[in-house]
């Protein structure tokens, strides 16, 4: 049986072990992030929301996750 690979990426400051080659959508529904709600950032980069499902996490990545905040 094939062993899957993990790699560690940074999550608002804290490291993350996931699986190698994980996609960005995949990777936030596992954290149950409300994507009409955040903007993702990813290596100091705002990532378009419709290209979330091409794009494949590397090893050492650094992600911003940005909860907007309703007020007045």
């Amino acid at each position: 049986m094939k062993k899957i690979k993990k790699i560690k990426i940074k999550v608002n400051g804290k490291f993350s072990l996931i699986n190698d080659n994980l996609s960005l959508s995949i990777f936030l529904k596992q954290l149950k992030i409300p994507l009409k709600k955040v903007a993702i950032e990813l290596n100091h980069e705002i990532i378009d929301k419709n290209k979330l499902k091409k794009i494949k996490l590397k090893k050492d990545d650094k992600i911003e996750i940005v909860h907007f905040i309703g007020g007045g």
